[in-house]
């Protein structure tokens, strides 16, 4: 790969959508993560448990490049999305984001009406299709059309909480991308919405391949098909994260092969 314009169109793979193989990764010249290979499979939940600081998350937006934006980060290793190296000189990470999408932890819709919320993305890229119906369709495969048909000219802000992270559902899936990424997208959110989000995921898992961090256990085990445990080395040097063992869910909770991910699975660290 020599340049953005390869990943605009990525050649199909069986079996992972992204393949992710970190040696290590660098935030100035501290070790944040260490040997943590993890293959995102398509149409399937991946989900990513450990303690805090176990480095989750920053492998997690290693997948889009977002950690590109945090001054120090430094990856060895690859990452390769259908094939493709995303990290190669030539690529464009703007270009990355738009066929991996994401949903941070905390609901963060823009302050501009509901449907500018959702046709942002596409203004962005400058779509040429029909937009008003790409967003109500967005509206609807994140479950919320119905709730907001009638105001969409309404703040993004003016929604509940719940509402607010499926609206940023919807802002990610507009603009179509083939995975999507999800930080703990729950966390901020009560039980009867962090419901919804969930039968959302299993739903949207028909047509988009899903890599989703939580620190629930509970929600791993209700929504993930894959899930990936991490674990953290406290040394002198700080705290640095890695993969212990990732597996199909029921194998990772019923009888995990790694004494960490039974001690963290029963309960003996957290």
């Amino acid at each position: 790969m020599t340049n953005a314009s390869v990943l605009e169109k990525p050649t199909a793979t069986a079996g992972a959508a992204i393949d992710c193989n970190i040696d290590k990764i660098y935030y100035g010249k501290f070790l944040a993560v260490r040997d943590s290979n993890i293959a995102i499979e398509k149409g399937k939940i991946t989900g990513f448990i450990g303690p805090s600081g176990c480095g989750k998350s920053t492998v997690l937006r290693s997948l889009n490049r977002m950690n590109d934006l945090i001054k120090g980060f430094k990856l060895e290793g690859n990452v390769h999305f259908h094939g493709q190296e995303i990290y190669d000189k030539g690529v464009d990470p703007v270009v990355v984001r738009r066929h991996i999408g994401m949903v941070f932890q905390q609901p963060n819709p823009f302050s501009m009406s509901i449907f500018d919320n959702v046709a942002f993305g596409l203004k962005l890229n400058r779509f040429k299709g029909d937009v008003e119906e790409r967003v109500q369709h967005a509206l609807t495969r994140a479950a919320l059309w119905d709730e907001v048909k009638d105001k969409l000219k309404a703040s993004g802000l003016s929604l509940s909480g719940g509402q607010q992270q499926r609206l940023c559902i919807a802002r990610a899936v507009a603009t179509q991308p083939s995975v999507l990424l999800m930080d703990e997208p729950c966390s901020a959110l009560d039980p009867i919405a962090t419901r919804r989000v969930e039968e959302l995921m299993l739903e949207l898992k028909n047509d988009y391949t899903i890599a989703l961090v939580t620190h629930n256990m509970q929600q791993a085990r209700r929504v993930a098909d894959i899930t990936a445990f991490f674990s953290v080395d406290i040394s002198q040097g700080g705290r640095t994260g890695h993969l212990v063992e990732v597996g199909p869910t029921d194998q990772i909770f019923d009888a995990p092969q790694e004494k960490l991910t039974k001690q963290y699975i029963g309960g003996e660290f957290s």
